[in-house]
């Protein structure tokens, strides 16, 4: 057996773990509300509405931030269609019932996941123009991420590999705004 085998073999058994307590955790209704929301959120009711308050608030750089985030975005979907259908990794959800969430999911493999990848995408890209919003936004992706998690859609890795793209995206988006 080879390392990296291994070293799968570990992650997978970590997040089959952490899925069987999540799946069967009866969460309190209040927390029930928030993780919905904040999967909803992450469908991209939250980043229509920054944008709608950058281009009416955002000073200078409205622009230039819009472009930048609409990039790491718009690559971070192309970039987790692509690699969901390569890794065709079947969600929690369909390997284990959850017990209280009924949440469609929005197709059909876990790894990784879009949610998460487009979440920490947008919040650098815009959080590098406005240093002062960084620390809600990254809170709002942290939410979005952990939702993902509760409600069974993605095991821990998917969101762990989906921040890290959704990172890099973020960070290289903002490197070639500078080239505008």
């Amino acid at each position: 057996m080879t390392v990296t085998r291994a070293v799968w073999r570990q992650v997978e058994a970590g997040d089959y773990g952490l899925m069987r307590v999540v799946n069967d955790w009866d969460a309190p209704r209040f927390l029930r509300a928030v993780v919905i929301a904040a999967t909803r959120m992450g469908d991209g009711w939250l980043w229509a509405g920054m944008a709608a308050a950058l281009l009416a608030f955002g000073g200078s750089f409205r622009y230039l931030a819009l472009a930048t985030g609409a990039l790491a975005a718009c690559v971070g979907i192309l970039l987790f269609c692509v690699l969901k259908h390569t890794s065709r990794r079947k969600r929690p959800c369909e390997i284990m019932p959850h017990c209280w969430a009924t949440i469609a999911p929005p197709d059909r493999y876990s790894f990784p996941s879009g949610h998460t990848i487009v979440a920490f995408s947008v919040v650098l890209s815009i959080g590098s123009f406005y240093p002062d919003w960084l620390l809600a936004l990254l809170a709002a992706a942290l939410l979005i991420a952990a939702s993902r998690i509760i409600l069974g859609m993605h095991f821990l890795s998917d969101v762990v590999a989906g921040a890290a793209i959704g990172l890099a995206l973020g960070h290289l988006s903002v490197h070639f705004s500078h080239f505008l």
